[in-house]
């Protein structure tokens, strides 16, 4: 037995009587010799706040049953501490839970229990918990460990799958996203090269015609202008659009500019009208108009362009960034967030997931100050959420998410205008393995899941309010409490 749990010196090794031992839910059903067995094998133990009962790893020795006090069991997850319950119940227990088991699995203690407060517990050393449960009860022990390989395999198996098929999901909604960003640049790239060439072939034509150096410089200066002008130019409307190209193609026809259909096109989205083209004209003189003017719509097109691609490669860094929020990457498994950041995060990546027939609703509250919070498990509660309300919905409805404080909580709640939860359903929907989707569509593990980050890791609830054309899942979260220790 390590130091922890076997100092000799210690002063508090008095027992529990049988009659006490009775006390506890675990063993009200012992027999006398049962519980006389116990008395005199067990001892209690008195663990100051913030101690370590025992440690995850280290060889699993004895069995603890909490007397009075408050634990913690956390695992180790990637170099940090991840807290998984909290419980001051009287008669709650760990370590040694699977002493029936003996030297057929390894016997390690598999979390780090730490007493939150002054805590008392009935400790029972490993060997002869393990040799009173095989004993006494034989046929629960055969069923025990049945359960214990079959869920482990089943575990194993099953949590592959889900970790692949979410990340499958993941890859495919950011694909998706950052395809279209990704193409409009590599179009507005290769676009960028033939405006390019056209500029120097255009100014070539120009520079060896007759301008002079004053009226090289005004060309030049229009130029700059038009730059300027299409950076700053406002959006029409499609019918405005149609008949300004109509007004700017009469004006290149009637100066015999070729091509004047699609030069207008580019003239109206860079902001450029008729009286802006006369001054061109007055600048250069007729017969220099052409090239001129072309030269000046190809720095138009060209900074159109520019724009185009920063505006797409701005999208594809926010996608990256959006991922790297929704995932926590590179970010300690507690922090302090902003819950509106987490929820827009999940919506980027499941954004593929949303059909064109359903209307996403933010209602948010600017003034939810931030929680200290696990981010990346929370969005996997909204991953969860949003997903059942769309499945809900089957392509068609209104998304909502809304936040708003509630005392001294945080509500972020999902609403959908799905047909409802059936009032005989509604119990069940937290249960582990329970689904109403069809047979390989849903492992009845999400909301379990969601359920267990947000009451045991969070320490708030989840309720849901159903009826048909609206269902609500609310999530309450502490907007303060104390770090987990």
């Amino acid at each position: 037995m390590s130091g922890r749990q076997g100092d000799e010196s210690r002063e508090d090794r008095e027992r529990l009587s049988p009659t006490e031992l009775r006390s506890l839910f675990l063993f009200e059903s012992l027999n006398d010799a049962q519980l006389e067995l116990l008395a005199e094998c067990g001892r209690v133990e008195q663990r100051a706040a913030g101690s370590v009962v025992f440690a995850e790893g280290e060889p699993a020795t004895c069995f603890f049953v909490l007397l009075e006090g408050s634990v913690a069991l956390s695992r180790r997850v990637r170099g940090d501490d991840v807290e998984v319950l909290r419980a001051d119940h009287r008669g709650v227990y760990g370590g040694a839970n699977q002493a029936y088991l003996g030297d057929r699995v390894e016997q390690r203690y598999i979390n780090t229990m730490r007493a939150l407060t002054g805590s008392c517990f009935f400790v029972l050393p490993a060997d002869e918990f393990g040799t009173a449960v095989r004993t006494w009860f034989p046929m629960a022990v055969h069923l025990l460990e049945g359960l214990f390989h079959g869920l482990r395999l089943s575990n194993t198996v099953t949590g592959e799958r889900e970790r692949l098929v979410a990340l499958g999901a993941l890859s495919a909604g950011l694909t998706h996203e950052l395809n279209n960003p990704a193409a409009a640049a590599l179009r507005a790239t290769s676009a960028l090269g033939e405006r390019i060439v056209g500029m120097r072939k255009e100014f070539a034509a120009i520079a060896d015609g007759s301008l002079d150096g004053p009226r090289l410089k005004g060309l030049v200066e229009l130029q700059e202008a038009a730059v300027q002008r299409a950076t700053t130019a406002r959006q029409l409307s499609a019918l405005d659009a149609s008949d300004a190209e109509d007004e700017l193609s009469d004006w290149l026809d009637e100066h015999r500019i070729e091509g004047s259909w699609d030069l207008a096109s580019t003239l109206v989205a860079g902001g450029v009208d008729t009286a802006w083209l006369d001054s061109v004209a007055r600048a250069v003189g007729e017969e220099q108009l052409a090239p001129a003017v072309r030269w000046i719509i190809h720095s138009i097109d060209t900074e159109l362009l520019r724009v185009e691609i920063d505006d797409s490669v701005s999208r594809i860094s926010g996608l990256v960034d959006a991922a790297k929020q929704y995932s926590q990457l590179d970010r300690a498994p507690q922090q302090t967030v902003d819950i509106h950041t987490l929820l827009e995060a999940t919506l980027t990546m499941l954004r593929a997931k949303i059909a064109p027939g359903v209307t996403v609703v933010r209602q948010y509250d600017p003034d939810l100050p931030p929680i200290l919070a696990y981010g990346a498990e929370l969005n996997q509660v909204w991953t969860n959420l949003i997903v059942n309300a769309l499945y809900a919905m089957g392509g068609e409805g209104t998304l909502t998410l809304r936040t708003r404080r509630d005392g001294d909580r945080l509500l972020a709640e999902v609403g959908d205008t799905g047909p409802g939860i059936p009032p005989e359903v509604r119990p069940r929907i937290f249960e582990p393995f329970y689904t109403t989707k069809p047979v390989g569509e849903g492992t009845g593990l999400g909301l379990d899941i969601s359920y267990r980050i947000v009451v045991n890791k969070h320490h708030g609830d989840i309720r849901v309010d159903s009826r048909p054309g609206e269902t609500w899942f609310r999530v309450g979260l502490p907007l303060a409490r104390d770090t987990p220790t």
